[in-house]
């Protein structure tokens, strides 16, 4: 045996077990996917650990995140305005949240343009996801108003993504 391999072989399992966690590999699914944020101040960070450097301090509980990449503990998320940063995977939450984007929207009472409104909100209101499906997805607001925006007006879900 040269003197060189028992070297890389050791080498090669050092890197094997500090490698990142894949997509599956937590038990979550495929990657990327939404999750929302679990505090109310969350530090997202240029690395994955406490030793790297704070880039930006969310501050608002429940704010829609994709999940990009995953490393331990650590999850590389990004937000509806494009900004990149790892969080600890005990700041993030399964509870789905979506963003309404672009200009003020109507939620309706049913899915379909020609339903009642509930409610007018503006864009950056946070709405519980309760359901996508088609073109349209249920939303619970402000804990007081139920009803459907179109998928199109909201971040925080893919546009083929359906769940109830």
């Amino acid at each position: 045996m040269r003197p060189g391999i028992p070297i890389l072989a050791l080498f090669l399992l050092f890197a094997w077990l500090a490698a990142p966690a894949r997509a599956g590999e937590t038990g979550a699914p495929s990657l990327p996917r939404f999750a929302s944020l679990r505090a109310d101040e969350v530090n997202l960070r240029a690395g994955p650990g406490t030793q790297f450097q704070v880039e930006w301090v969310f501050q608002r509980r429940n704010l829609p995140a994709e999940i990009i990449a995953e490393y331990g503990q650590w999850r590389k998320i990004r937000d509806a305005d494009g900004s990149e940063g790892w969080v600890h995977q005990s700041l993030l939450s399964g509870q789905r949240w979506a963003m309404v984007i672009g200009g003020r929207r109507v939620l309706r009472r049913d899915p379909a343009e020609t339903a009642p409104a509930v409610a007018r909100v503006e864009p950056g209101v946070l709405g519980r996801l309760l359901a996508c499906s088609g073109a349209w997805c249920r939303l619970r607001i402000g804990g007081d108003y139920k009803g459907w925006l179109p998928r199109g007006a909201l971040w925080g879900v893919y546009p083929d993504e359906t769940f109830e």
